[in-house]
């Protein structure tokens, strides 16, 4: 066929439908965690949930945008994983606002509650990680999705963490050490992605 260049799906391969499968799991699946997380983050007072339950919006959004450009042309799902990796990045940006707030306001969050609702995310987590392990090593894209799960789950470790060191002390400072630790590590995984996805681009 005559046209077929790099903005052309001519010679893009079929998506993989097990793969596509585990983005709608995925999808759901954070959503709902979306959901539970934000209502557990304001009853807790705990910035480090508040911040897990935005990244399990941001995730939900992520999987979304996957099942969207599956089986399009590569540049578009590079251009794809360069929005997403800003995306990472505004997250962690916007979760040292929130954690310098907290720390202001000196709020003691609820240790209970943050333990049991990090345990049960945990568990989402790693089953959706699971899921989506066998394609970590794809284009840009899939790099990304897979980034988002592995933080997710490293992230709800972090906050049982935090749980127990606020009943231990009764401060609010491992809420916010935590809440920090998850900035660094959308910071970081979202310059990951924005540089792969570059390299990719100029490559086409």
């Amino acid at each position: 066929m005559s046209g077929c260049g790099c903005d052309s799906v001519c010679n893009t391969p079929p998506p993989d439908p097990r793969y596509r499968r585990a983005l709608w799991v995925a999808l759901v699946l954070n959503a709902l965690m979306f959901f539970v997380e934000i209502s557990a983050s304001f009853a807790a007072q705990s910035v480090s949930l508040l911040a897990d339950a935005v990244d399990f919006l941001a995730d939900a959004a992520n999987y979304g945008v996957a099942l969207f450009v599956l089986g399009l042309a590569p540049v578009w799902r590079s251009r794809t994983a360069l929005w997403k990796g800003w995306i990472m990045v505004s997250f962690g940006v916007f979760v040292l606002g929130k954690s310098a707030w907290q720390w202001s306001a000196g709020v003691v969050p609820e240790p209970f509650i943050m333990g049991w609702v990090s345990l049960l995310a945990l568990a989402v987590n790693v089953g959706v990680a699971a899921l989506l392990y066998a394609h970590r090593s794809g284009d840009a894209q899939a790099r990304s999705v897979w980034l988002c799960s592995r933080n997710d789950a490293l992230g709800n470790i972090a906050v049982m963490g935090a749980a127990a060191g606020v009943w231990a002390t009764a401060h609010g400072w491992p809420d916010i050490a935590v809440a920090l630790l998850l900035a660094g590590l959308a910071l970081s995984s979202g310059a990951s992605v924005i540089r792969h996805a570059r390299q990719e681009l100029k490559a086409t």
